[in-house]
């Protein structure tokens, strides 16, 4: 097992709404405060005049020159065709070739999508990858997958996913026997569409998983379930759903609490538990959500990520590495 020292970690430093100014200096933060050692990978110049604006003496931070960086917008099929030396594209050729052991990318989801698909290649037996996101609930953390990678999925599909979501939920989230939950209408096996009504009875079957059978989406956040699965359309309205949500719960709190001045005074004494609060809710708290059934470690990260975000996410990504997400998701596939 690695050392985090010894784990390097490729990052696209031109990837995120916010571009460099805030890739490197999650990077830097990773350097300092969890001794990563991060490839930054994009324009040389660019990046060395960013390095400059921080005191990087005896940080375990290089820079590996991509001339070419993937918009945002771009058709991702057209950035892998196009741009061979983009900093997507060279970020995992990094990690294709043993010269990193991670990904890290805030950069056009499907243009990593893609790119990794081709460049590392599904792990034997996985048909579709995943992204898994790490959500807070009322007792502990939980992931679920997919949520985008994948719109139209196949029963076995899904079979695929909860196999990798409790790989996932134990060796990262410590769960011993992860409770695995068919996101549906209904508790009951008959409830939903004819996809999870298929991919029920192939779950159930399944019998390295502690399958629990249907949730609804009210119990996504209740903590009944460790591993929530899901088409990828599915599990990215929840998600947006959700994040949305959070933001405005959020806003009106602030709302309220400024109407008056009984309001202003109280939330001065509540500083300390609104700040808790946030952090629990915070997604930059986990920094990126994985995709799973790559053959190697890349963790994808919201477009609007923070410095917080970028450097919870290469964490992410070393603690992937250091517990050997992939040999064991390997073995549970080719066990399942």
């Amino acid at each position: 097992m690695s050392s985090r020292g010894t784990i390097r970690v490729a990052l696209d430093a031109m990837g995120g709404d916010r571009g460099p100014e805030v890739t490197v200096a999650g990077a830097v933060s990773a350097a300092r405060e969890l001794d990563s050692t991060v490839i930054l990978v994009g324009d040389e110049k660019v990046l060395q005049d960013h390095l400059a604006r921080h005191d990087v003496r005896g940080l375990g931070l290089s820079i590996r020159h991509a001339p070419e960086a993937v918009a945002m917008g771009e058709s991702p099929m057209s950035a892998l065709r196009k741009k061979k030396q983009s900093s997507i594209r060279v970020g995992l050729d990094l990690v294709k070739r043993g010269d990193a052991e991670a990904f890290v990318s805030a950069g056009n989801t499907g243009a990593v999508m893609a790119t990794a698909l081709v460049v590392l290649g599904p792990l034997p037996g996985v048909e579709r990858p995943a992204i898994a996101v790490v959500l807070p609930t009322l007792t502990h953390r939980a992931v679920m997958l997919d949520v985008g990678a994948n719109v139209d999925c196949k029963a076995r599909h899904l079979v695929q996913f909860a196999i990798m979501g409790n790989v996932y939920a134990r060796y990262i989230l410590g769960q011993p026997r992860p409770r695995v939950g068919l996101l549906s209408i209904g508790e009951e096996e008959s409830k939903g569409n004819e996809l999870t009504r298929e991919a029920f009875k192939e779950i159930e079957d399944e019998s390295s998983l502690n399958f629990i059978g249907n949730v609804e989406g009210r119990d996504v956040f209740s903590g009944t379930a460790d591993v929530i699965v899901c088409d990828g359309f599915t599990g990215n309205v929840s998600l947006k759903i959700s994040e949305g949500l959070a933001e405005t719960i959020l806003h009106l709190l602030r709302e309220e609490l400024k109407k008056d001045l009984r309001g202003r005074m109280g939330s001065l004494l509540l500083i300390p538990t609104f700040r808790r609060f946030k952090r629990r809710i915070d997604s930059s708290e986990f920094g990126g959500a994985p995709l799973l059934g790559v053959n190697g470690v890349c963790m994808i990260s919201h477009g609007r990520s923070t410095e917080k975000a970028i450097r919870n996410a290469i964490r992410a990504a070393e603690g992937c590495v250091s517990n050997t997400v992939i040999a064991h998701i390997r073995a549970g596939i080719a066990f399942g």
